[in-house]
């Protein structure tokens, strides 16, 4: 397995992994139409500062990960989906790309990290908290933190930056 900026050249293969996962696998009624980010990647995560990460596997797109920077010191995760059968400890892959956006976050001078997620992804939770972020209520989240319309839980990490 390994872990690289991508950008749209992949989103044939970005959409299709979300959307699989987010519409077939956990019935969220969300479109390609409401992630406009995902046609934008460049613009959307890059630009601002943030990042955009796949995990590869024999050259397929097995996840994803991606980082707003939406102020000099914050950033919000996003996009982070793994496909099913590669999900587990066995492969890790989500720690991975965890591991490596809290890296390039480090370096980019990021103090914390938030996060918004729906409240049926018991799996993504346990994850988090395993990774030390803190359950914050909607209210503590910074003000200009890029809230999602289907968010109802979030959570924070403060890093160590360099």
């Amino acid at each position: 397995m390994h872990i690289k900026p991508i950008q749209n050249e992949y989103e044939n293969e970005i959409v299709d992994l979300i959307l699989n996962i987010q519409q077939k696998e956990f019935n969220v009624p969300i479109t390609i139409e409401d992630q406009p980010d995902l046609l934008e990647i460049e613009n959307f995560y890059y630009k601002p500062g943030g990042t955009f990460l796949g995990a590869f596997i024999e050259e397929k797109l097995v996840g994803t990960i991606a980082l707003v920077k939406f102020n000099s010191e914050a950033g919000a995760i996003r996009k982070m989906f793994v496909k099913k059968e590669f999900r587990g400890k066995e492969f890790a892959i989500a720690q991975h790309l965890l591991e490596q956006l809290i890296a390039y976050s480090e370096e980019n001078g990021i103090k914390n990290l938030y996060l918004g997620t729906v409240s049926i992804l018991q799996a993504a939770l346990r994850f988090y908290e395993k990774n030390n972020f803190v359950k914050i209520s909607k209210e503590a989240l910074p003000v200009d933190f890029p809230l999602m319309k289907p968010d109802n839980v979030f959570r924070h990490l403060q890093l160590n930056s360099k």
